[in-house]
């Protein structure tokens, strides 16, 4: 028997595979509906959902303002189980979900065009540190904030929501595996290192030098979020800094003159607006922050947020002494 030996012939078939293997694209995409493109003259507007179980009347608002036009989900993991659910709901040309999983799928050119072609925008819940660890200041963030410019209805729940504000808690320390950020924890240190504040992702008409939160009551999220305004002031990001709070099974649906109308079968929503910087707030010290304006409004009430007004609901006022919340609320309630 003769061998014969030829290294060339490895190396060819070696670089033939590699030039006919393209880069594999990180980014998922799962349409329904038609195929092609079309465009409509969609109306602005915000969908704050406050996360648990999703509001039917909520999605079809959103769907409504997109006038038939392509209804996109964003997400950073998951799968695309929001397809059918909002396709049932919908008059829609198409609906489909984009998972964006890391910064190198949001660098993707084909990424940023799916997300300008479509007339509404949706994020949905998961991890609010995937959206800004991947997204922020990448093709991503400049589509989603082009479509707002334009015009385009956006909406989001839970780490959805909780990107939507100039102004975001970044969950940057949590882990899969750790507690909520508790209050207590931010009210006794206000430094506490899992307090992670990211400012200017997103550039949403009427959430300028704004705090958005989910899960709110259900959750017990008051005191965090006390600290996190307490702590955009001392750090010098915004002198009256607001939070729209929102708690599960509720929504705020915001018109383009920033007129909000609350639904849901929650709690409601909370807008919070401080009236004085925090007197302590220090890094190990337990926070004192006095005079924080409070509205509560249930299902069914209206909150201006151009005038930072309403005439439903109650109105009262918070305040934190050495890291304990106080209420004017009957019943010194603070939900």
């Amino acid at each position: 028997m003769i061998k014969t030996h030829l290294p060339w012939l490895g190396l060819l078939l070696l670089v033939a595979v590699a030039g006919n293997c393209a880069p594999a694209r990180s980014y998922q995409y799962f349409r329904m509906g038609n195929k092609e493109d079309v465009q409509t003259r969609p109306v602005a507007g915000i969908a704050m959902m406050g996360g648990g179980s999703d509001l039917d009347e909520a999605f079809r608002w959103l769907c409504d303002r997109g006038r038939g036009g392509d209804f996109l989900i964003l997400r950073a993991r998951g799968d695309d189980d929001y397809n059918a659910y909002v396709n049932g709901l919908c008059k829609a040309n198409s609906v489909a979900t984009l998972i964006v999983p890391d910064r190198a799928a949001a660098e993707d050119p084909a990424v940023a065009e799916i997300i300008r072609k479509a007339e509404v925008v949706f994020i949905a819940g998961g991890d609010q540190a995937n959206y800004l660890r991947g997204w922020k200041a990448t093709p991503v963030e400049s589509a989603i904030n082009e479509d707002v410019a334009a015009g385009k209805p956006i909406g989001g729940t839970s780490a959805g929501l909780a990107v939507l504000g100039e102004f975001a808690y970044g969950a940057m320390g949590d882990k899969e595996d750790d507690k909520d950020l508790a209050s207590e924890d931010v009210l006794a240190n206000p430094y506490f290192a899992r307090v992670t504040l990211v400012r200017e992702f997103l550039k949403v008409p009427h959430l300028e030098e704004l705090i958005t939160d989910s899960h709110f009551a259900k959750r017990d999220r008051m005191g965090r979020t006390l600290g996190f305004l307490a702590r955009i002031m001392k750090d010098g990001w915004g002198a009256s800094p607001r939070e729209v709070a929102i708690d599960e099974k509720s929504a705020v649906l915001v018109e383009a003159d920033g007129k909000a109308t609350v639904m849901g079968t929650g709690k409601g929503a909370y807008f919070l607006r401080p009236t004085r910087e925090p007197e302590v707030c220090q890094r190990g010290v337990a926070l004192t922050f006095r005079n924080v304006s409070a509205y509560r409004i249930p299902a069914g009430g209206h909150f201006d947020l151009s005038s930072w007004t309403s005439e439903d609901g109650m109105a009262y006022a918070l305040s934190v002494e050495r890291g304990k919340i106080e209420s004017t609320q009957v019943g010194r309630k603070i939900y």
